[in-house]
C-alpha cells in the first residue's frame, strides 16, 4: 500500500524547504513538489530517512496526500499561484484545503477564496513572517480564511510557530484576505522602523560625527531598553562588522540605493483607499525610492553643495535627545498602522483583533519586539482605543519626549540632514493633537473653484458662498 502523507508542500526556494523541515521536525509527515523536480530529488537526497515524501508531477503529488488533503504553496506572489491553482485544483476533491503561505496582495487571496470555494475547495491566505530562519525555527502566522479550514490545521500551524512566554505566535484573523493583509500592514511597519532607525544612525554619522562602532554601540545599549527589538539588535551586528578587504566598517562599503518587494507600497496604496493617514510609513517608501536615485544625487550634490556642519551642542544630550525621538516616531507608526488594520477590518468585514496583531508580531517576525507587549496591554485595556497614542502609557511617553524630539528635528533641519520619516511622524502627532487645523481653508478654496460647499462651526447643514460678489 503506497504510504500517504500529513500535509503537501509546493515550492521549494529556501522558504519552503525550511518550513517543510520544521513542519517535519514538529511530527509531520510532508510531501513534496517543485515545478523543477530536480529540487525535489536534490532535497530528498540531503533528508534521508526523514518523513518527506517526493513527486514529479502535480497528480503523483495530490496522489500522495491523505484525505481531506491539505496543501501549502510555497511559490512567488501574483501570476505563479494563479497558475499554481489552476494545475493544482483538477486533481482535488471537495473539501480540500489549499493553503497560500506567499507574501500575496490581500486582494487576490479574497478573489482566490471566492473561486476556490466556488468549487468546493476551501483556501486560507497566510502572511509568514521571520524570513528563512523563522520558517526554519518558527514564524509568525497571520491566517486567514474559512474557520472550519482553520480548525481542521490551526494546531498545527501553533505547533510550527514562534513561541512567546508560551504562547504561539500564530492567529486566525479572519475570513478571505483577512490574514495577509495583517502581513500587509507589518510590512508596512518593518519598512517605517527600517527607515526610522537608518535617520538615527545617518543624524548620529552626520551631525555627531560617529564612527560606526561607536553608533553600534549606542543601538547595542537601546536593545536593552524601551528600544528592545530585532531590528535594533541587528543594527548594533551590522555596525560592528569590518570589510574584509578593506578594513572599513562594511556597512560604508554598501551602496545607498534600498531595494524593495512592493508590500510597503500596498500598505501605503490601502491607507489612501481607505482614508487613513500613514505619513510615517509612507515616507519610508518614498526614502527607499528616492534612494534608488543615485546618479541624480551624485549630480545634485555636486551642484548645490553639502556643508558639513556639526552639531555643536552636547553629544551625550542629543544622543538621548535621538533615543526618544527614535522611540516617539515608533509609536507614531505603529498607531498608523493598528489605524489602517481598523479601517480595514471595517471595510472588509473581519472583526480584526488587533491585540493579537501585536502578540502574534512578538516572536518570529522581523518586527518582534518588547514594545509590543504595550500594545496588547493598550488594547486589553481598552478594545475599542481610538488611536494608539491615546493609550496612557503611550500618551505620557509622547509627553515626556516631546522636546527632544523637537531638538533632533529641529537639530536636523538646521544641519541639512534629511529625516523623511522622523519629520512625518512628528507632523502627524502634531496634526492628530490640533482642536483647528487649516482645512478650514481649503474648504473654502474647494467652494470657491467648484461650488463643493462647507460646513460651518455654528450650525448644521451644508453652504456654499457665490465668493467673487
Amino acid at each position: 500500500m503506497k504510504e500517504t502523507f500529513d500535509i503537501g508542500l509546493i515550492g521549494l526556494a529556501v522558504m519552503g524547504e525550511n518550513l517543510a523541515l520544521n513542519l517535519e521536525r514538529n511530527g509531520y509527515s510532508v510531501a513534496l513538489y517543485n515545478r523543477s523536480t530536480a529540487k525535489v530529488d536534490q532535497f530528498l537526497a540531503k533528508a534521508q530517512g526523514q518523513h518527506f515524501g517526493g513527486a514529479h508531477s502535480v497528480k503523483e503529488f495530490v496522489s500522495l496526500l491523505q484525505t481531506p488533503r491539505q496543501i501549502i504553496i510555497m511559490v512567488k506572489a501574483g501570476q505563479p499561484v494563479d497558475d499554481m491553482l489552476n494545475q493544482l485544483t483538477p486533481h482535488l476533491s471537495q473539501g480540500d484545503i489549499v493553503m497560500d503561505c506567499g507574501n500575496s496582495f490581500f486582494e487576490d487571496t479574497r478573489r482566490r477564496s471566492r473561486d476556490l470555494a466556488a468549487q468546493g475547495f476551501r483556501f486560507l491566505g497566510i502572511g509568514v513572517s521571520g524570513g528563512e530562519e523563522g520558517a526554519l525555527k518558527g514564524p509568525s502566522l497571520m491566517i486567514g480564511g474559512p474557520e472550519d479550514a482553520y480548525a481542521e490545521v490551526g494546531e498545527m500551524f501553533k505547533t510550527i510557530s514562534a513561541h512567546v512566554q508560551g504562547k504561539a505566535c500564530a492567529f486566525h484573523f479572519g475570513p478571505d484576505g483577512a490574514g495577509h493583509y495583517v502581513k500587509t500592514v507589518h510590512n508596512g511597519i518593518e519598512y517605517a522602523d527600517m527607515q526610522l532607525i537608518a535617520e538615527t544612525y545617518h543624524l548620529m554619522k552626520e551631525a555627531l560625527g560617529l564612527s560606526a562602532e561607536e553608533t553600534g554601540a549606542i543601538f547595542r545599549t537601546w536593545n536593552h531598553g524601551e528600544l528592545e527589538s530585532y531590528l535594533i539588535e541587528i543594527t548594533g551586528d551590522i555596525l560592528k562588522r569590518r570589510d574584509p578587504e578593506t578594513g572599513r566598517p562594511l556597512v560604508e562599503m554598501i551602496l545607498d540605493k534600498a531595494a524593495q518587494k512592493g508590500t510597503g507600497k500596498w500598505t501605503s496604496q490601502s491607507a489612501l483607499e481607505l482614508g487613513v493617514p500613514t505619513p510615517t510609513i509612507t515616507e519610508a517608501v518614498f526614502a527607499r525610492l528616492m534612494s534608488s536615485l543615485k546618479a541624480e544625487r551624485l549630480e545634485a550634490s555636486e551642484r548645490f553643495g553639502i556643508q558639513n556642519l556639526p552639531y555643536a551642542g552636547d553629544k551625550q544630550v542629543f544622543i538621548q535627545a535621538l533615543h526618544d525621538a527614535l522611540y516617539s516616531s515608533k509609536i507614531c507608526c505603529y498607531a498608523q498602522g493598528f489605524d489602517l488594520l481598523k479601517a480595514a477590518s471595517r471595510e472588509y468585514s473581519w472583526d480584526l483583533n488587533l491585540g493579537e496583531a501585536a502578540s502574534v508580531w512578538r516572536g518570529g517576525c522581523i518586527i518582534r519586539a518588547q514594545f509590543l507587549n504595550r500594545i496588547t496591554e493598550a488594547y486589553d485595556r481598552d478594545p475599542n482605543l481610538p488611536n494608539l497614542m491615546l493609550d496612557p502609557y503611550f500618551l505620557a511617553i509622547l509627553k515626556k519626549s516631546l522636546s527632544s524630539w523637537r531638538l533632533v528635528l529641529s537639530t536636523a533641519k538646521s544641519l541639512g540632514i534629511p529625516t523623511p520619516s522622523l519629520s512625518a511622524s512628528l507632523d502627524y502627532f502634531d496634526s492628530y493633537r490640533q482642536a483647528v487645523l487649516p482645512a478650514n481653508l481649503l474648504q473654502a478654496q474647494r467652494d470657491y473653484f467648484g461650488a463643493h460647499t462647507y460646513e460651518r462651526i455654528d450650525k448644521p447643514g451644508s453652504f456654499h458662498t457665490e465668493w467673487l460678489e
